[in-house]
């Protein structure tokens, strides 16, 4: 190599280079705008699918990212009304689950060729019912082939004063409280108390959002205990009207 090799190649490079066309960076900007609308469109498009199929919270996700990535495409401006409205629906849909999972139903096979049905849920909030602290309180509904139909409160402590017969309040939403006749069993097997009117207050379960029910305990007083029962499935228990 002699002297002037190096002095060559770079002459040749920066020919090459000034045969290069100059980048537009209008041009750049556009198929980059085109190729963000393009992927807008495909996310508004899957939000749409989610939506048609009422499938509320993947339409909200598919929103939801649309319009964080692409918040002035063609595609988030098209989705936003109906984007508004799946938020609402997507939280609706969320305690709507929620409600529901707050319900077990259980079907046991008894005597011959009978079973038993029961629908339980437990208290919002654990309540104090002999001073020992705060437990889980149950409302349970069930039909059974031989003993029949019936409804009762479970505790896991302390017990109720209701041996000799008593009236609870029961508070249905916002309505004032009714009284409803109840029964304290003699029985070590659980404690328990019994709703004597079942239908009726199956009734109200199925057309409330909450009810609260005011029981007299051993230790002193009452004790409310308040369950969210607007998730119930009524199918659960064919034979109750």
């Amino acid at each position: 190599m002699n002297a002037r090799t190096p002095m060559l190649l770079l002459a040749a490079t920066l020919a090459l280079a000034a045969c290069k066309p100059a980048v537009d960076p209008k041009a750049v900007a556009a198929a980059q705008a085109a190729a963000d609308e393009k992927a807008a469109g495909e996310m508004a498009k899957s939000f749409d699918e989610a939506v048609a199929l009422g499938k509320w919270d993947v339409a909200r996700a598919h929103g939801d990212v649309l319009t964080a990535k692409y918040p002035n495409s063609q595609a988030a401006a098209r989705i936003k009304p109906q984007y508004e409205e799946t938020k609402v629906k997507a939280v609706e849909a969320l305690e709507t689950r929620r409600l529901a999972a707050l319900w077990s139903y259980q079907t046991q096979a008894v005597l011959k060729g009978g079973e038993q049905r029961s629908a339980a849920l437990y208290a919002k909030d654990h309540i104090d019912t002999d001073g020992s602290g705060a437990k889980e309180v149950r409302l349970i509904f069930r039909d059974h082939p031989q003993w029949g139909r019936s409804s009762y409160l479970v505790l896991q402590a302390g017990d109720f004063n209701c041996y000799s017969g008593c009236k609870v309040q029961v508070k249905i939403d916002d309505a004032a409280p009714k009284p409803m006749a109840a029964s304290r069993p003699k029985t070590d097997e659980a404690i328990a108390m019994f709703i004597e009117d079942e239908r009726a207050l199956w009734r109200s379960v199925r057309n409330a959002k909450t009810i609260a029910i005011e029981f007299p305990v051993k230790a002193g007083g009452t004790r409310t205990a308040v369950f969210e029962v607007g998730g119930v499935d009524a199918s659960q228990l064919p034979g109750w009207k």
